[in-house]
């Protein structure tokens, strides 16, 4: 163990240390990088990552850097405490931010561009859920491209119970997942569903026990990590133009990054990788 001793001029420096590390303790987003894959947190524990405003525009924030970052295969979006994935909008909030429906406009405005930058974002995005999906959370995790969650994990859309109004862009991306008749259910109802229910209709890809779903979605990221970077790209292109109307979808743009990955050094790799029975070491480009 080694003991560090400061001196009395030191003083200013250990208030600024410490000033440094509450900071961080008090950072309602969070994101960093573990190798290939980028983290993002939402950490508001004691309203179990109830999301604000202010919190959207640094989700934003992060997502703008890490989409530029070429070592970032992948995203995991998550929730801290244990308690919760997000459980939706903080309601402390409404009277100050959402109080009327000209402040709900502006509320949108900055919620949607959370929801776009993540659902956009141009690599693989994961949400690793555990407990309370809702609400906002549950469009959260619409907006990923694969959910994983703990077996306590609950799910439901309580904007019955609150009189709240939900736009198309949330139904129909949630509609797309579990089909139109369940995301009704969960819509009339507000109800919660469990992890089992969850996955039985294709809401989440897999349940873990508490201990293990880290390692379930370690699996995952490590998998698409070690792929190449501009197959998947195309592989989330694709699926991003599936889900827009048949008249807008640009396939013209598809066929160029088809093009790209067979004039890549990638897919050099690849071939000369297989033929001397080796993994590949893609790069992305």
């Amino acid at each position: 163990m080694t003991v560090t001793l400061f001196k009395s001029g030191d003083a200013g420096y250990i208030r600024r240390l410490i000033g440094r590390i509450a900071g961080m303790q008090e950072q309602k987003i969070i994101g960093r990088r573990e190798r290939a894959v980028g983290h993002v947190v939402f950490n508001n524990p004691a309203k179990l990552n109830a999301v604000s405003l202010d919190m959207w525009d640094g989700f934003v924030s992060i997502l703008k850097d890490f989409a530029q970052d070429p070592e970032i295969r992948c995203l995991v979006v998550s929730g801290s405490g244990g308690k919760a994935f997000v459980s939706g909008a903080d309601i402390s909030k409404f009277e100050s931010e959402r109080a009327n429906a000209e402040a709900q406009v502006r509320y949108d405005a900055i919620s949607k561009e959370g929801y776009e930058a993540l659902y956009d974002f141009p690599k693989p995005t994961i949400a690793k859920i555990t407990g309370y999906c809702i609400g906002g959370g549950m469009n959260l995790a619409a907006c990923c491209d694969l959910r994983y969650c703990n077996e306590g994990a609950r799910f439901g859309v309580p904007a019955a119970k609150l009189g709240l109004g939900y736009g198309f862009l949330r139904i129909e991306r949630f509609s797309r997942i579990v089909g139109l008749p369940r995301a009704m259910e969960f819509l009339f109802t507000a109800k919660q569903y469990s992890s089992k229910e969850a996955y039985d209709m294709g809401l989440v890809h897999g349940v873990a026990a508490d201990a293990e779903l880290d390692t379930m979605v370690d699996g995952i990221t490590g998998a698409i990590a070690q792929n190449a970077p501009l197959t998947i790209a195309l592989a989330k292109a694709a699926a991003r133009e599936i889900a827009k109307p048949e008249s807008k979808q640009d396939h013209a743009k598809l066929d160029r990054m088809a093009e790209a990955c067979f004039d890549s050094e990638d897919f050099k790799e690849g071939r000369r990788a297989f033929m001397e029975k080796r993994k590949p070491a893609f790069k992305g480009r």
